[in-house]
């Protein structure tokens, strides 16, 4: 007879949903890092966009992909989810400040901790999520 999930531990389903968001997460988070550590012609025109000098371009690439780094190792993740939603609160304010649609930050920051709420049952126990009860 299989076992059941004990409550706070992931279910299968709950796990890969958890690891598919968390893996597209760090895939986007290492592209555009990798992208403005390569300095095209875009990516200048991105930061000048936004009214950021050329030579912040490579530290702000590098602490992208260490957050994500430390978001995609099991042991640091939620550290890494911290420091993420700190980089995602910058991106957010750029966005304010010059005027733009801001929700696109705000909703990967909405992926990064729900593929990790649905993966690690340590976030689990910290923030759980009950089923509210039907009075008969």
């Amino acid at each position: 007879m299989p076992s059941l999930p004990q409550p706070g531990t992931p279910g299968t389903t709950s796990l890969w949903a958890g690891r598919v968001l968390s893996a597209l997460a760090v895939l986007l988070f290492g592209f555009t890092a990798t992208f403005s550590m390569l300095k095209p012609e875009a990516a200048k025109q991105g930061f000048a966009h936004y009214q950021y000098p050329d030579r912040s371009m490579l530290p702000i690439a590098i602490a992208e992909a260490a957050c994500a780094i430390i978001y995609a190792i099991p042991g640091t993740s939620i550290l890494g989810a911290i420091l993420l939603t700190g980089y995602l609160g910058g991106a957010t304010a750029t966005h304010v400040r010059v005027g733009e649609p801001f929700f696109l930050p705000i909703m990967v920051g909405v992926v990064v901790w729900l593929g990790l709420y649905l993966r690690d049952d340590r976030l689990r126990s910290l923030i759980p999520v009950r089923r509210s009860r039907t009075r008969s």
